[in-house]
């Protein structure tokens, strides 16, 4: 991850709750080539110390590569946007603001039972929002029996975390809060969080 000084993060506080935040991750590993899989990654620990767990289906290309003690790469995107100049007082060059955290891993591969214990875990975890929730000890027997081989749940212990946040840090405040006030009303469904992000960072 390219992290200029100034837009680090190394809190982990910050990290794991910006994990808990932004589930829907990219699960990245080397196999005849780069693959790339796009799914929800939870959490299981504390902000010290944790540990990532999700799944893909078995006719996933990345199936054939997942063994225990694989590296892989873990991607956790945050709101971001671009940044017009013409915002500031003065002529400038435009950009793009956002956050990330990047999370090398080893895997590990769950049994049939923690894996079950993970899509319960899953299904909790969005299900819980509902108007009438249908969580996973809720579904037919038969439909869990026949869906489970089908999947293949792992661990991915993290052996290096990298995080970012790319938020107008050492801009001027009046182009800083110019910059809120036109996310706020931006054309892109990520513009109103990215502004609450920088406002946050900025204790504006």
């Amino acid at each position: 991850m390219y992290q200029p000084r100034k837009y680090k993060k190394k809190d982990p506080d910050y990290i794991f709750d910006f994990i808990q935040e932004h589930p829907f991750a990219t699960f990245v590993l080397y196999g005849e080539r780069l693959l790339a899989t796009h799914i929800p990654v939870l959490l299981k620990g504390s902000a010290e110390k944790f540990t990532l767990y999700s799944h893909i289906a078995n006719h996933n290309e990345q199936f054939d590569h997942l063994q225990d003690g694989v590296e892989a790469l873990i991607i956790f995107q945050g709101a971001h946007d671009y940044v017009s100049s013409s915002w500031y007082k003065d002529k400038d060059i435009s950009t793009w603001d956002y956050s990330a955290v990047h999370v090398n891993v080893q895997l590990r591969l769950q049994s049939q039972d923690e894996l079950a214990d993970s899509l319960r875990n899953l299904v909790h975890r969005f299900e819980k929002g509902q108007k009438d929730p249908l969580y996973f000890d809720d579904l037919p027997r038969e439909l869990i029996d026949d869906h489970l081989p089908r999947i293949t749940g792992f661990w991915c212990e993290p052996f290096k975390i990298e995080a970012i946040a790319k938020l107008h840090q050492g801009m001027d405040e009046d182009d800083v809060r110019s910059v809120i006030k036109h996310l706020e009303v931006g054309p892109s469904p990520l513009s109103c969080p990215l502004s609450k992000n920088i406002q946050k960072e900025h204790d504006l």
